[in-house]
């Protein structure tokens, strides 16, 4: 199996990467050092993990040490929701860049479509705890991403969280230069995103499957709420192929042709995560995958739902 997906820019993209959502300032560092010692190469950061700065000493440190050079890497980062309004964006990435000690992205993804007023705070509230929001639109947005790519700062750009009308309005826009290359999406066996995973191949952009182990850590879950790692049909597959269910859930989007970003800090975990290669499910294994399907969202931003571009409120 290919151990790396193709942008529609001609660049590879490794398929397993390491994600940094959720990872603490004091961790991320020897985690994002670990990984590249293990053989990760794709490197899965955002403004808003406001953990940046660790990251990109974990990489300067690595390519000082000769372990890996800057062009071996393929370094994502995404433009946050206050920041979608034109004049910020170069501003946005830049800050990433310094943070991370590059001179450019791998790839540089608009988060989420919906805009947030821009001010000094990743999450401006009204009273009654939803996202105040920016009158930015998207593909406005997404002129000032393409003068990126022309300034020589990213590599590629793409979306993330967006539905397919929203990729459609992208590529309808009049004068368009660069095809979004990615989507990085919510995908794991409670929400299998099959429609949307094959409206993006069949534009040509790359999907990036998020939170694929479920996100059990997320900062809003809730006891009763289903386990992924728990599932005994998940549990009876990976004692088959004697693999934890974390490599079968790792494994499953792979063979969908999508690049997974599974987020550790554990250095055994990093470890495991990456030994997804020796071994293939069979049709049947993934069929079964799919059937778990419930359209369950971990990360539905709960902060946007009544954003005028709130991605979620048509099927896909």
């Amino acid at each position: 199996m290919a151990t790396y997906v193709i942008l529609n820019t001609g660049a590879k993209m490794p398929i397993l990467g390491l994600g940094t959502w959720k990872s603490p300032k004091n961790k991320v560092k020897e985690a994002v050092k670990k990984a590249i010692d293990v053989g990760y190469r794709h490197i899965d950061c955002a403004y808003v993990y406001e953990n940046e700065n660790e990251v990109g000493e974990a990489i300067d440190e690595k390519i000082k040490e000769g372990v890996v050079k800057r062009e071996d890497l393929f370094i994502v980062s995404k433009l946050w929701c206050t920041f979608l309004e034109k004049p910020l964006v170069k501003k946005a990435c830049q800050l990433s860049l310094s943070a991370l000690k590059l001179d450019y992205l791998d790839l540089y993804l608009i988060h989420w479509p919906v805009g947030f007023k821009a001010g000094d705070k990743d999450f401006p509230l009204d009273e009654r705890g939803l996202a105040i929001p920016s009158d930015a639109d998207y593909v406005d947005t997404w002129e000032a991403m393409e003068e990126l790519v022309d300034a020589g700062m990213v590599k590629a750009i793409g979306i993330s969280n967006f539905n397919h009308e929203q990729i459609e309005r992208i590529l309808n826009k009049p004068g368009l230069k660069y095809k979004p290359a990615n989507n990085q999406i919510e995908c794991h066996p409670y929400l299998t995103q099959e429609k949307l995973i094959e409206y993006c191949h069949s534009k040509d952009i790359s999907v990036t499957a998020y939170s694929p182990l479920g996100s059990v850590d997320r900062p809003w879950a809730k006891p009763d709420e289903p386990s992924l790692l728990e599932n005994p049909k998940v549990k009876a597959i990976a004692e088959k192929h004697k693999k934890t269910p974390a490599q079968v859930l790792l494994r499953f989007p792979m063979q969908r042709h999508l690049a997974v970003i599974p987020k550790s800090i554990t250095p055994a975990r990093i470890e495991e995560n990456f030994k997804v290669f020796d071994f293939e499910l069979t049709k049947e294994e993934t069929d079964t995958i799919l059937s778990l399907n419930m359209n369950w969202r971990a990360c539905p931003n709960q902060w946007s739902v009544e954003h005028k571009h709130y991605p979620f409120n048509i099927e896909f």
